[in-house]
């Protein structure tokens, strides 16, 4: 979750329980927070045990993972201003469960990369990292596509040397570009896979008709696009990937700037001992078998909780009524 959305009206977890005694309970493993009618078990926190999915039929992840974003500087602009900090975050991601890791190269730009090398390399058996390239950025906060082949293939050999990898697992165009072609821009990335630059392909923000496109030149394995329990506008691409077996990594899963608000979610959340933000990254694990989540932050207590986030569980009956409830969010 997002730092600036979890402030400290959020020091106390659920029915009042502390954010220490809480972490005590998730890393002890097997603690059980009753509340109401309903029961909330919180095993070890870590998505160990977490269903998984394969990434192109070749690359199992666990489903939770994390987004490496907010690690970079105020407007993802720069360096951290505590770096080792973010060192142990990446590390603590990795020992909790996320053996996906999301970045691009326009974090930063460039520190995001080169923050996780310094963390993981020698990357730990089995974690992936998911780059994206196919935006600039002119200055803080600012986004701008560009899609040119060119510009793209050397967008990979520049992660690829950043991240200190032979080949990048899984690729992702971070945004069509409306000045080029789709098929130019997806060109390029599929000469970088066939030279075995890349393994995978993925898009980021893009509807249903726009990935049966893209996989008339090249295989689609994921789709990055904003989705969360309050925020579903992209719900027919979720359908599309669903029916194609297409991982979805959703990102903004808690909100992004705005958060998760409403006043139903809140009771719900509280009712059964957890937060709004561990209620909705539950709900998108339970929304869907091909839901990747990559929440993201640079706490390490927050990274505690949105991991015991995987452990939330409930009966069918009380998703159905949390789902009608973040429908009036």
């Amino acid at each position: 979750m997002n730092d600036e959305l979890f402030g400290i009206n959020h020091e106390r977890i659920g029915g009042g329980m502390s954010r220490r005694l809480f972490l005590r309970a998730t890393l002890a493993g097997g603690a059980s927070l009753l509340a109401g009618r309903a029961a909330t078990l919180f095993a070890a926190a870590s998505a160990n045990d977490n269903s998984a999915f394969s990434i192109g039929g070749d690359l199992p992840v666990n489903r939770l993972g994390f987004g490496a974003m907010r690690l970079t500087g105020e407007g993802i602009w720069g360096w951290p201003p505590d770096r080792e900090n973010a060192l142990k975050v990446l590390r603590r991601a990795v020992e909790l469960g996320a053996n996906l890791i999301d970045t691009a190269d326009a974090y930063g730009p460039e520190t995001d990369e080169l923050l996780i090398a310094e963390a993981l390399y020698p990357y730990p058996k089995g974690v992936v990292i998911a780059t994206k390239g196919g935006q600039i950025r002119p200055g803080p906060g600012e986004w701008v596509p560009k899609g040119d082949p060119e510009y793209l293939k050397q967008c990979v050999d520049k992660s690829l040397k950043r991240l200190k990898l032979e080949r990048i697992d899984l690729y992702q165009l971070h945004r069509i570009d409306p000045k080029v072609p789709m098929e130019e821009s997806l060109g390029a990335l599929k000469e970088a896979q066939s030279a075995g630059k890349i393994r995978h392909i993925g898009l980021s923000e893009v509807s249903p008709e726009q990935i049966e496109r893209a996989r008339k030149a090249v295989p689609i394995v994921t789709v990055q696009n904003r989705y969360n329990i309050t925020d579903r506008k992209w719900e027919n691409t979720l359908t599309y990937c669903e029916k194609e077996g297409i991982g979805f990594m959703p990102w903004a899963p808690v909100g992004g700037q705005r958060g998760l608000t409403g006043d139903a979610l809140e009771r719900a959340a509280k009712d059964h001992g957890v937060t709004i933000y561990q209620l909705g990254l539950a709900w998108l694990l339970h929304r869907s078998s091909v839901m990747l989540p990559i929440p993201g932050t640079s706490s390490l207590a927050h990274l505690e909780q949105n991991m015991a986030a995987a452990k939330v569980k409930l009966s069918a009956d009380e998703w159905k009524a949390i789902d009608a409830l973040a429908g009036q969010a």
